[in-house]
């Protein structure tokens, strides 16, 4: 089983920025495609972005398109999310994700493990 710790979140104004951070516990990350997943107060948990395991295949949500860029570095075991022009509605709990195999996924229900969430929280 591999675990997931995120760190990076924080209080941010609008327009600014945050990089996420994703460390897993296993050397063999490469195996692993890897999502960035939030949840807002009283909604649902949504798709943000993933990448495949070696890096090549990105997605993302068109309401982050653009502004956000996920990437990973398996030497470090570890897989990051760079928010930039950040704004209020972006405020949400981030979550790191896996899945087995190495294919990106945009489907919430294709990731097997999960991180504890972080906080993000953009001030207008």
């Amino acid at each position: 089983q591999v675990q997931l710790v995120e760190s990076g979140g924080g209080l941010v104004q609008a327009g600014g920025s945050l990089r996420l951070s994703c460390a897993a516990s296993r050397r063999t990350i490469s195996t692993y495609a890897m999502g960035w997943l939030r949840q807002a107060p009283g909604k649902e948990r949504e798709f943000v972005a993933s990448i495949s395991g070696r890096g090549g295949t990105t997605y993302y949500a068109d309401s982050v398109k653009g502004r956000f860029i996920i990437s990973r570095d398996n030497a470090k075991n570890t897989g990051y999310l760079q928010m930039n022009s950040l704004k209020p509605e972006d405020t949400a709990v981030y979550y790191c994700a896996g899945r087995y195999g190495t294919i990106a996924s945009k489907q919430i229900s294709d990731y097997n493990y999960w991180g504890q969430g972080t906080q993000v929280t953009v001030s207008s």
